[in-house]
């Protein structure tokens, strides 16, 4: 259960990226609250909020499974997650950005 639980703080803690950034910078960006979910931008205080929730959720995990930096499982469990969200969000997201980039 432990790794599941550190997978999911890597998602969350790469989650929290791209939503700070864009609400710190007074950008919107989509979010699951945007409609169409996760396609329609949300303003960029949605984003702040929804950013922070990821930080903080992502921490949580990692206080209730604390890690070891270096190579081992609960340290590559971490990165997985992190790696796994990151990619689909790349896809998703370029789809996303083409898309209303040919409508405009």
């Amino acid at each position: 259960m432990s790794y599941l639980a550190l997978f999911f703080s890597g998602a969350f803690l790469c989650n929290c990226v791209p939503h700070l950034a864009s609400g710190l910078r007074g950008e919107p960006f989509p979010t699951p609250f945007a409609k169409p979910r996760g396609v329609g931008d949300s303003s960029p205080l949605v984003n702040v909020l929804w950013g922070y929730f990821n930080l903080l959720a992502g921490l949580y995990l990692l206080t209730r499974q604390p890690v070891t930096i270096g190579v081992n499982a609960n340290c590559l469990a971490v990165f997985a997650g992190a790696l796994v969200l990151g990619v689909y969000m790349s896809v998703h997201f370029g789809k996303v950005w083409q898309g209303k980039h040919a409508r405009s």
